[in-house]
């Protein structure tokens, strides 16, 4: 049950917690009804988060179907996927790494390299990602980035099974951590990028082959 205070806000965080998690699908339709009782609120709070997860293109509204979870696209994938890559980079190269953050990050890579699981993974690398770019003072682009994410943990979910690309990305993790330690942010920035547009090529070759 939910605190009685911003009703709107605790939906939208109970929402992406799910998707998180890996409870909810695309194309799953978000029944208002079963939600409102489960969170013991009115429909109307839950209309008005996914609204706003529908302006993130998390949610989409359909005529006469209601509010799905986004089906998934090779332009979107594309879309998202430079778009985080851009955002990252200019994230790292306006923030100022000490030794705490360093540490953090190794600890947090720790977390990735021993997760068991496909959604254990996402959540540790996605994480990983999010300790790497905590120190960008920019609120707006860091917004966007959370919800970004949020979209690409289910094109993760659904196609990155593969531990061979995990070992890469692992790599590249690391490789980034030491560019970091050695304050050369222009390499780190490069295997950043190299990092997500790795991920992509591989989502695109899956989506190519179902789409």
């Amino acid at each position: 049950m939910l605190v009685k205070t911003s009703f709107r806000d605790q939906v939208r965080e109970f929402l992406l917690n799910e998707m998180k998690q890996g409870h909810l699908q695309e194309g799953q339709t978000i029944n208002l009804a079963a939600l409102a009782r489960k969170l013991d609120v009115s429909v109307t709070p839950i209309r008005e988060a996914l609204t706003q997860l529908q302006q993130s293109r998390i949610i989409t509204a359909i005529p006469n179907r209601g509010f799905i979870i986004s089906e998934l696209s090779l332009k979107e994938a594309q879309d998202l996927y430079e778009l985080v890559a851009d955002l990252e980079v200019l994230a790292i190269e306006n923030s100022e790494f000490d030794v705490a953050s360093i540490a953090q990050l190794k600890t947090q890579q720790l977390v990735f390299k021993n997760a068991e699981t496909t959604v254990a993974r996402i959540n540790a690398k996605l994480g990983f990602h999010k300790l790497l770019t905590q120190k960008y003072g920019n609120s707006l682009a860091q917004h966007i980035l959370d919800d970004l994410k949020i979209r690409i943990f289910f094109y993760e979910r659904e196609f990155m099974a593969d531990d061979l690309l995990y070992s890469k990305s692992d790599n590249q993790h690391d490789a980034i951590i030491s560019a970091i330690e050695d304050d050369n942010i222009p390499t780190a920035s490069l295997v950043l990028k190299m990092n997500w547009m790795l991920i992509l090529d591989y989502i695109q070759r899956q989506l190519w082959e179902v789409l």
